[in-house]
């Protein structure tokens, strides 16, 4: 015979549970998708974020160039101290042959004098610490001897000096390729923003730019700002030869450049060296903060760590190598935040 018991309800304590649980899942389900894919960024907003990259690029190029100067200028001193070390020890060895004669003089004329035998025998910096011995010497062995150690003197600091600039030296490579790492990551990241436009996104863009610098060169043709000094505008003219040149980071001439690489390549045309990082041309003459007074020809420096510069063009606008993926072209000055100029 079938029961007819009435089912049993589950417990208070179950039914709490199961509700947390519920609600732990749609908790779930409603992080899930606020986690889901956002809709894919705009070509707006990939410009934004390429730009931002070109931006901190290049900002790591100019450090670049920094090590990059820094190790040469090392290892030409250091190539310096080597050859001053080599010539001196072959100066040194000179002298002690000299004073050898002396002594194989004094020995046929009747016996080599003990305290010439005692230097030849020893190290002439302790030898000369025993002053007592120099009366003992001839005045041409004595001042023989006094060069033969200030000589080696003289060569141990520079071997020291040698030593230390080796460890700057290591410590400049291992910089170096930290920034050109960076630069590359940064260009990379970059480039794989833009492979995720498609064509007709990239076409607009690229629309967008030589329209941009069409507007520049035609407002550049119509500027009325005076000239700078006939040394700056030669520097200036050479700049203007290599219009449509590429951007490449690293780069300075004849046929691609960064942005110092153009700056100090045109002036070295123009007869003149000045530094070759933005951060160091911007101390290179008279800065100029209002660009009211600023001339043809004049550095311009922009962003706060002055990692970016060109030529003032006139009328508004600047000729510079951007960046990456552009060429060597006019451009507002407003496009980047200015800081000053410079006179060279």
């Amino acid at each position: 015979m079938a029961s007819h018991r009435r089912p049993k309800q589950p417990s208070r304590a179950r039914v709490t549970v199961l509700t947390t649980a519920a609600a732990a899942a749609v908790a779930i389900s409603t992080q899930a998708a606020q986690a889901a894919p956002s809709e894919k960024p705009t070509k707006d907003e990939v410009k934004a974020k390429v730009d931002k990259l070109y931006e901190e690029a290049e900002a790591a190029t100019e450090k670049y160039n920094g090590a990059k100067e820094k190790q040469e200028k090392l290892q030409k001193e250091i190539s310096t101290i080597q050859d001053n070390v080599a010539k001196g020890q072959e100066e040194v060895n000179e002298l002690r042959e000299g004073l050898g004669s002396m002594a194989s003089a004094q020995y046929r004329a009747g016996g080599i004098d003990p305290s010439v035998q005692l230097f030849l025998s020893a190290d002439p910096d302790d030898y000369l610490d025993k002053a007592s011995t120099l009366d003992q010497l001839s005045s041409q062995q004595v001042d023989a001897l006094g060069k033969i150690q200030d000589k080696q003197r003289e060569l141990a600091q520079d071997r020291a000096e040698a030593t230390e600039k080796l460890k700057d030296l290591a410590t400049t490579r291992e910089e170096l390729g930290n920034k050109k790492d960076e630069v590359k990551a940064k260009l990379a990241e970059a480039q794989k923003l833009l492979n995720s436009l498609t064509a007709a996104e990239k076409a607009a863009l690229q629309e967008e730019e030589q329209r941009a610098s069409r507007d520049s060169t035609e407002r550049v043709s119509l500027g009325n700002a005076p000239a700078g000094s006939s040394r700056t505008m030669q520097a200036y003219a050479a700049a203007q030869s290599v219009i449509g040149s590429p951007y490449v980071y690293g780069a300075s001439g004849p046929s691609s450049f960064d942005c110092s690489g153009l700056t100090s390549w045109a002036y070295a045309q123009a007869g003149m060296q000045i530094p070759r990082t933005s951060q160091a041309q911007a101390n290179a003459g008279t800065r100029i903060y209002s660009q009211s007074d600023l001339k043809v020809g004049d550095l311009v420096i922009f962003y706060g760590d002055l990692h970016h510069v060109g030529f003032y063009a006139g009328n508004g606008q600047i000729l510079h190598s951007p960046r990456t993926g552009a060429v060597v072209r006019y451009e507002s000055i407003n496009n980047m935040p200015f800081q000053f100029g410079v006179r060279i």
